[in-house]
């Protein structure tokens, strides 16, 4: 029976390989993104999918808007995943603080905000999935790394705890880690690099795909590393 899955930051790279590999299983996904519009042409949204653009995920009112159009179209949530979110390199001296306000808005805020609201929904599917997207750079901050790692270091936290604080119901809740992955930003930023040693979007997608199967349904609260190319 085909799943009804949300794929936040669906319109980006990840979110597009992730959502792919849902859709060819046979799901329903909706895509919810920030940017009003998807990355295919339009009329060409692959089918199975629902396109929602234009969603600020850190309004309560506009984020179960969208919600309510995913459950209307497809009837119900079984699994989300909260790729949605962003990225700041700058060192403290010299850099904004607004900048730590805006990652823990894109990275933890997004999260927290469509999670809560979706919950009821997903308690109520024979086995709700929650994945987030982590990153293995908040495990040890570096130098410039401060805020983006404080917000995903939330990202864990708010993984942990909501497993928990779930543990009696049928949802399981865990997030992954990637280290650097290998898309055409990253590329234009860190032209020097050894691209063959980042992790393809492909790979997480996978890893994903997993954590919300039913042979996952024994793994909640793990912050999964994800490392190699794939």
């Amino acid at each position: 029976m085909a799943r009804s899955i949300i794929v936040t930051g669906g319109f980006g790279v990840l979110g597009q390989a992730v959502a792919e590999a849902f859709a060819a299983a046979g799901d329903r996904v909706a895509r919810i993104d920030f940017s009003p519009e998807a990355p295919n042409a339009p009329g060409e949204t692959p089918e199975g999918m629902l396109d929602i653009g234009g969603v600020d995920l850190t309004d309560a009112a506009a984020t179960q808007r969208a919600l309510d159009q995913v459950l209307g179209t497809h009837g119900g949530i079984d699994v989300l995943v909260n790729v949605a979110g962003g990225f700041s390199w700058e060192m403290l001296e010299g850099g904004a603080i607004a900048t730590w306000g805006r990652m823990q808005a894109m990275n933890l805020l997004t999260a927290a905000t469509i999670t809560q609201l979706a919950l009821p929904a997903l308690k109520a599917s024979a086995a709700g999935r929650i994945v987030n997207i982590g990153a293995g750079a908040a495990i040890k901050a570096g130098a410039g790394m401060g805020a983006y790692a404080a917000s995903k270091s939330g990202v864990h936290r708010l993984t942990e705890a909501l497993a928990e604080e779930l543990g009696g119901t049928g949802v399981t809740v865990n997030a992954v880690l990637p280290s650097i992955i290998d898309t055409p930003t990253n590329r234009a930023d860190m032209p020097g690099a050894d691209f063959s040693a980042w992790v393809q979007p492909a790979a997480i997608a996978r890893v994903i795909a997993f954590l919300a199967s039913a042979d996952g349904g024994a793994i909640t609260g793990a912050l999964v590393p994800v490392t190699r190319g794939g």
